[in-house]
């Protein structure tokens, strides 16, 4: 199979109204069925010709052609809605084996033993529209789990997106920008407006690509990492001797070197991992 017989099926929006099909709010649906920019994600993440793509929340499939005729190894796609099942088998048929469709929960899924089964010896990628009420779970999972794919791509809400990219002192700097700027070179590499989606949200999304540091936490760091920064940030208007009481407080941040008297929004992320590791010293 070459790209052809993706670039064969019908479009997108003509499949979705042959089978009736609408975005589920209770999903945080919203289809990009524009396969110029569908491909332009996928190529974000290239060269995929070596990858099994773990794809979440494929839909009607737009960004599951894309990656196809981009030529990954392997795509595969884990959809929840079993409204879209029989769009996607539409495209498993023309993939000629490429594609692997997992019906499920994206929460649940291990993706470690899904790269290992479907894709053995394959750089593993996470290449995703996600969907907007799971995405944020799913990528602290991504950044602190044992599973580690060789980069991801993923589009967010805008706002979610400037979060994990933002630098320290920002508004936008939180929770999010310090765990995946610990593990990850982190940027905004793409940016769509509402109306390229259908239905249209109420907010523009974009795409974050995150390649991950050669020599990033190990899982204790990490563990002890998403403890103290969701105590600082969950009261960020406080400083950090009263926001890391129940960690150590004032002993916690002078073991780590960082003042006290500030707030969680001004500490770069080699303060927080020094803080993460005064926790597990015991500081």
């Amino acid at each position: 199979m070459t790209a052809s017989g993706i670039e064969a099926l019908p479009p997108l929006r003509e499949v979705l109204t042959g089978h009736g099909l609408l975005a589920d709010k209770r999903f945080g649906q919203h289809f990009l069925l524009d396969l110029n920019l569908t491909r332009k994600i996928a190529h974000l993440a290239a060269p995929l010709e070596d990858a099994v793509v773990i794809e979440v929340g494929p839909g009607p499939g737009g960004l599951t052609r894309a990656l196809l005729a981009e030529g990954a190894a392997k795509v595969v796609a884990v959809e929840r809605d079993p409204r879209f099942i029989p769009l996607l088998e539409e495209v498993q048929a023309a993939s000629v084996g490429r594609l692997t469709l997992i019906e499920g929960d994206a929460l649940r899924v291990d993706e470690a033993a899904l790269a290992a089964e479907h894709g053995p010896g394959l750089r593993p990628l996470i290449v995703a529209n996600l969907p907007y009420n799971v995405g944020t779970p799913l990528l602290v999972r991504w950044l602190t789990g044992p599973f580690r794919p060789a980069l991801m791509a993923l589009m967010f809400q805008k706002e979610v997106a400037d979060r994990i990219a933002a630098p320290v002192g920002s508004d936008a700097y939180g929770r999010l920008s310090v765990l995946a700027q610990a593990t990850s070179e982190a940027r905004v590499a793409m940016t769509l407006p509402a109306r390229a989606f259908t239905p249209p949200p109420k907010v523009d999304s974009a795409v974050v690509v995150l390649t991950p540091l050669a020599n990033g936490p190990p899982a204790p760091l990490l563990a002890a990492l998403e403890r103290v920064t969701g105590a600082a940030f969950g009261q960020r208007r406080k400083m950090l001797r009263s926001s890391l009481k129940t960690l150590g407080g004032e002993t916690l941040c002078a073991a780590a070197d960082v003042d006290p008297s500030v707030r969680a929004e001004v500490v770069d992320v080699a303060g927080f991992l020094r803080l993460a590791q005064a926790t597990i010293s015991g500081a």
